[in-house]
């Protein structure tokens, strides 16, 4: 090649190079940009001391100046709130709470910080080696979307007559709503579902879901009490429960909560899923406001990541228990939300939870609060376990996972083991006691 040739080619070559490096730097530059951050928010833990200061906190919630996000809200003075406070609206907020002498603590000084450390420790594990098993998988790190769709097809195809993957339905931006069904044979039987990740900012729900079906799957033909609910009763297992929103975390917005779809009228996107059922929607404990974080949306069961669940729950027609995992704030709680007239069967859902939570705290002493939505953590229509209970499901509970606040929705990853092998031993209470106890 003469010396003509060769300085085009380098020249060539060294374009390539920077092209590829402008490229590069234009996909992480659209990341960050396209990533919302979270830069100085803060949040508070407010206390009140009585009805009056509890009615003033909860006013809060209209005053949208404030920008707030409530991570926990308190049903009396005995449960402190949790929420988010933009940094620009910081001092107007504090200035509120000290003109009316509202007792507040800063649980987190920047979630930003925790979050830049939450997405450190996740890009430091090589993501360039996918698992070719389920007994590669990292169950003690966060994943994304594809990585759990991956992981529930390697279970599937590892346990081919123990495990099969229904697809119940479609996210409003055409994402599969996957379901693992855990069978041993028949049609129709006494079933469980257990569901995760509703709520798509809750990642170590999704995270548990992950845990919980490779436990299943390995504890068949070796735990005597597994082993007996399975060869009766079908477990049905839905990890992630709002996929739009749970990809939404990983790529935009890690604080979102809601599902994705828009609402016409309104700049705000999504509706919030445990607000959306045919329960007392519509009713306190939700908000009409698009923008809220507890908007029920425009009807009940509008959005298609609930209708497909209730379809499916419908067209069963032998479901037993029906168990929707959240966290934060470590509770376990049965129906109902929307009214405080006590359900027909809260002795035997009281005792049960009872019984749950002692076997949770048995393994790290964890400590959980038990008894009904409204009773135990505040007054919410249109909720999932309310609407099973309804449909004549007797065993419907809701988990609050960890913490109780010191992280809140951004759990540290050591942490996501710890949490599911305590859970479980809670749900083993709930579905034993559903397969000793048909009705």
């Amino acid at each position: 090649m003469n010396g003509f040739g060769q300085t085009q080619s380098l020249l060539l070559f060294t374009l390539s190079v920077r092209m590829r490096g402008l490229i590069a730097f234009a996909a992480l530059f659209v990341a960050v940009l396209g990533k919302e951050t979270f830069d100085g928010h803060q949040v508070l833990r407010i206390k009140a001391k009585d009805d009056v200061q509890l009615s003033l906190i909860k006013a809060m919630e209209d005053m949208v100046e404030f920008e707030l996000d409530f991570w926990m809200e308190g049903s009396d003075v005995s449960t402190p709130v949790d929420v988010r406070v933009p940094v620009h609206t910081l001092q107007p907020v504090k200035r509120y709470l000290d003109s009316r002498n509202l007792q507040y603590s800063i649980m987190i000084e920047d979630l930003q910080v925790m979050l830049d450390e939450e997405q450190e420790e996740m890009d430091s594990v090589a993501r360039d080696a996918e698992p070719r098993s389920t007994d590669a998988f990292d169950y003690g790190r966060y994943h994304t979307l594809n990585e759990i769709y991956s992981f529930q097809d390697m279970l599937v195809a590892e346990n081919p007559n123990l495990v099969s993957k229904m697809v119940i339905g479609q996210s409003y931006q055409g994402r599969p709503l996957n379901v693992l069904k855990f069978s041993t044979g028949g049609t129709k039987r006494p079933a469980i579902w257990i569901d995760t990740g509703i709520h798509s900012r809750e990642w170590v729900t999704q995270a548990s879901g992950t845990w919980f079906a490779k436990k299943i799957v390995s504890d068949y033909g070796r735990d005597p009490a597994l082993t007996a609910i399975l060869n009766r009763m079908d477990i049905f297992l839905e990890i992630v429960t709002n996929p739009d929103g749970y990809y939404y975390t990983h790529n935009s917005n890690r604080m979102w909560r809601k599902t994705r779809k828009p609402n016409p009228g309104s700049n705000c996107v999504g509706v919030d899923p445990n607000r959306n059922w045919d329960a007392g929607f519509g009713g306190a404990g939700a908000s009409g406001n698009p923008c809220s974080e507890t908007y029920r949306g425009p009807r009940a069961h509008s959005e298609s990541e609930v209708k497909s669940i209730v379809d499916f729950v419908k067209s069963h027609g032998n479901m037993k228990a029906f168990i929707s995992i959240h966290s934060y704030s470590q509770m376990l709680l049965y129906p109902y939300g929307y009214t405080r007239t006590p359900v027909k069967d809260q002795t035997e859902l009281h005792n049960l939870a009872k019984k749950a939570i002692t076997d949770l705290a048995s393994l790290y002493g964890t400590r959980y609060r038990y008894g009904s939505i409204i009773n135990t953590i505040y007054q919410a229509s249109g909720g999932t376990i309310d609407w099973t209970y309804n449909q004549g499901i007797k065993y419907s509970y809701t988990f609050e996972l960890r913490d109780t606040g010191r992280y809140g929705f951004i759990l540290p990853a050591n942490q996501i083991i710890p949490t599911a092998k305590e859970t479980w031993l809670a749900l083993m209470a709930l579905m034993t006691h559903t397969n000793n106890n048909p009705y």
